[in-house]
């Protein structure tokens, strides 16, 4: 895999407050040092999410999968699920159901475009001024297709690529089981480049979705104020489906998320915070039901991370 190199930050550099009208004002200062920040060359310290398959989460989300009576649905590989117990203080717990089936996944590899522009920010490249922000922030909360191909072109599309397949973040792996893939515009144009693995647009197995949240909530994904513009450019989700409708039975929780929808392709991901609990749910399903399917796993997923007497006990 190409490793992206990383060269010396610029000048310092201090942006209007005004620029940034979309975020919550403790990101405000966050965005506008962006440019000033030094590049963190190499990953922190944390564990591999890899190695962190729980037995006994994996039974649960099992029994939850059974329960819901769509077990066969993950028989035929027509529904992929990632959870990750990511709660502050204890190891990483995992539990995956065809977490490594590179699935289309409609808008939800829009993630991928914004980790890009960040990364592309990290490097003095791409300056995060008001039509930049605005535009990303459109193309997560509310999906917008067309500010999501001009993000991918100040990006660029081969650049792009390079950087989820790099060293650094290995988000994409064309030997192996693929992963996060963005390879056509959110446009009429055709793709430019299709994943090698299966051969799709918009890619990505539920694991790496799951393991880029993971590096998020770790501060392990890019320089820590660059992770809180991330952070907020994925809170307040304009569109209310999938896994935030099924968590509307579970006030309290703080939901980063980015969804998909396509013809019969439902994608979705979020990382919810609730307390001191922390986790991290994707989704990916190929059914006409597929966007119900989500809505009804987001509660009882929640469940298998929050203790129900925990969550007595914050509600009062």
């Amino acid at each position: 895999m190409s490793r992206v190199r990383l060269r010396p930050p610029g000048p310092r550099k201090q942006l209007p407050m005004t620029l940034f009208p979309l975020l919550p004002r403790p990101v405000l200062l966050a965005a506008a040092l962006a440019l000033s920040i030094s590049v963190r060359a190499e990953p922190l310290d944390v564990p591999d999410l890899r190695a962190a398959h729980d037995p006994q989460l994996q039974g649960r989300l099992e029994r939850v999968v059974r329960d819901l009576g769509i077990e066969a649905a993950v028989a035929d590989g027509r529904l992929s699920l990632a959870l990750v117990d990511a709660s502050r203080g204890a190891p990483p717990r995992l539990a995956m159901l065809n977490g490594h089936q590179m699935v289309y996944a409609a808008s939800l590899p829009k993630i991928a475009i914004l980790l890009g522009a960040l990364v592309e920010a990290e490097r003095g490249r791409l300056p995060l001024d008001e039509e930049r922000l605005s535009a990303m922030t459109n193309m997560i909360r509310f999906s917008s297709n067309e500010d999501a191909t001009r993000v991918l072109r100040w990006v660029g599309e081969r650049r792009l690529l390079d950087i989820l397949q790099s060293d650094r973040f290995r988000l994409y792996d064309a030997n192996g089981a693929g992963g996060l893939w963005v390879g056509k515009a959110y446009g009429k144009d055709g793709a430019f480049q299709r994943d090698p693995v299966r051969n799709l647009s918009h890619g990505a197995t539920a694991f790496q979705v799951a393991r880029l949240y993971y590096l998020l909530a770790s501060d392990a994904l890019l320089t820590p104020r660059l992770n809180e513009v991330m952070k907020a450019t994925l809170s307040n989700p304009g569109i209310r489906h999938k896994f935030v409708k099924g968590l509307e039975s579970r006030p309290g929780v703080t939901i980063y998320r980015k969804s998909g929808t396509w013809q019969d392709f439902h994608a979705d991901s979020a990382l919810v915070e609730y307390g001191e609990h922390r986790y991290i749910i994707v989704g990916l399903a190929h059914h006409p039901d597929g966007g119900e399917w989500l809505a009804r796993l987001a509660a009882p997923l929640h469940d298998l991370v929050v203790p129900a007497v925990r969550q007595a006990g914050l509600a009062r």
